[in-house]
Formats: C-alpha cells, structure tokens, sequence
C-alpha cells in the first residue's frame, strides 16, 4: 500500500483533474470503487471553490456574465487549487490568471477590477488598528518632517491601472449602474482601506501610489515625496498626505528611527 502522504497527494490530484481515475485504495460502501461516486464530490468540490470566487469577484462576474464567469473560475481553479486549508485566503491569483486568459483578452481592464476586489477582500480581514489623527502631525517640528516615517495602516492595499478602472468598478459594484467607458481617458489608481468598520474605496492623486508604495516600504516622508514627483510632474505632497490622513491610512510615525508611534 503507498504511505499515507502519497495517497493524499494523489486525491487531492485526482480532485481537480476530470480525466484521473479514481485513486487507489478509495471505494464506495460495496467495497468498489466508484468513478460515479468520485465524479460527484469532484464536482462539488469544484463547485465550491467556484463559488467562492462568486462571492469574491462580484463586479468581475457582472461584467462578464454568469456563465462566462462560472468557465472562467472553474478553469482558474484546476490551474491554481488552494494551498492553504483557509478558503478566505483562495482566488489571490485570479488577477492575474485573467490577465493570461484568452477569452478575456478583450476586456483588457478585467484583471485590474479583479485586482480592486481582492484589496478589498484583504483590506476587510485586515488587522484592526486606530488610525492616525490629522492633527498628529502638527506636532512634528518642521524640521524634522523630511525625515518622519509612517507607518501604514494593516488595512492599507493599492491598485494602480492604465484604465479607468475604478470607474468601471463602481458600475458594478452593488448599486452600481453600467456605462460607456472611454478606455483612453487614463488610468486610475485606487487605495483600499479599513480606517472602521467599513472598506473604502478611493481615488488616488497623480503620483499619489508612487508615494505610499515607498512610505510601505519604510522610506522617509522625503524619499518618498520623490517617488511621487518621479512618477507624477504634478504630484502635490500636501495634497496627497492629506487625503490619506483623511482616509485613515496611517497608524503610527517614527522621527529619526525612533520608534515612539503617535495614536493620538
């Protein structure tokens, strides 16, 4: 008989492949196997995975239909299972397989909405934490600004696109109503946060991503600032540090790598 871990391998294998026999050692209550028997918890499984991507991809499916959707999710589930035994954590990968699906290549916007709503999916399962006051940061000498790091809020994600993608999201989002969209109008990009109770969905300022992307990865508000004029001529730092105070992006800030957060 194979050792254990290797008759598990060969299941959750035979799961996900249409064409696989029934794996060895598996049969039904007559001592049999059963390729009927096994067809049907294949199919469930599937299933199940599929509409898991249903619940997370809403706007993803509005777009392109119910049964566009239903091969589409069902062809990302055989090329990419689950490795982790969490369902909340499946369908990370679903931007990007759209993205190299050729019925898709048409809606060339489609793998960007995807990636709008797996933020959101990530943003609501976030780690809660309180969020950084507007009136924080005038307490920081001015001198001492250019060197400040702040610290991102867990529920923080970005989505940058050429298209103007969170424009076709909000159409078909719940209560949304679809519209012409001029694909050459320029791209959005959207920050995704969890300040509350609530994910927002915002609209980012020209070089506004570029920015936050560096503060996440720890630069200084100056090394950030940039980052922003490097990807935007335009970028405004007053207003883009602003709105994301607004926005509840931040929790915390270091002076000098210190660390002494501010919450208050």
């Amino acid at each position: 008989m194979l050792p254990l871990a290797e008759r598990q391998r060969g299941f959750a294998a035979a799961l996900l492949d249409s064409e696989a026999d029934v794996p060895p050692g598996l049969v039904g209550p007559d001592g049999v196997p059963s390729a009927r028997r096994f067809a049907v918890y294949r199919n469930n499984v599937a299933a199940g995975l599929s509409e898991s991507m249903t619940i997370t991809f809403p706007a993803v499916r509005r777009i392109v239909g119910e049964e566009f959707f239903t091969a589409m999710a069902r062809a990302y589930v055989l090329a990419d299972p689950p490795r982790s035994p969490m369902l909340l954590d499946y369908g990370s990968g679903f931007a990007d397989f759209i993205a190299s699906f050729p019925p898709a290549a048409t809606l060339p916007y489609l793998a960007d909405v995807a990636r709008i709503e797996n933020a959101w999916k990530e943003s609501f399962h976030s780690a809660d934490a309180a969020p950084l006051p507007p009136a924080a940061l005038a307490k920081i000498p001015p001198d001492q600004l250019a060197g400040m790091r702040l610290q991102l809020h867990p529920s923080v994600r970005i989505v940058t696109s050429r298209y103007p993608v969170l424009t076709i999201w909000r159409m078909n989002a719940d209560g949304g109503e679809p519209a012409p969209v001029d694909l050459n109008a320029g791209g959005e990009d959207c920050l995704v946060v969890r300040p509350a109770a609530d994910v927002e969905v915002r609209s980012v300022p020209a070089g506004g991503a570029a920015f936050l992307r560096r503060l996440g990865e720890g630069a200084s508000l100056g090394d950030a600032s940039e980052a922003g004029f490097a990807a935007a001529a335009d970028f405004d730092l007053s207003a883009n540090l602003a709105g994301l105070i607004s926005a509840g992006a931040f929790c915390g800030y270091t002076l000098e790598g210190a660390a002494a957060p501010e919450k208050e």
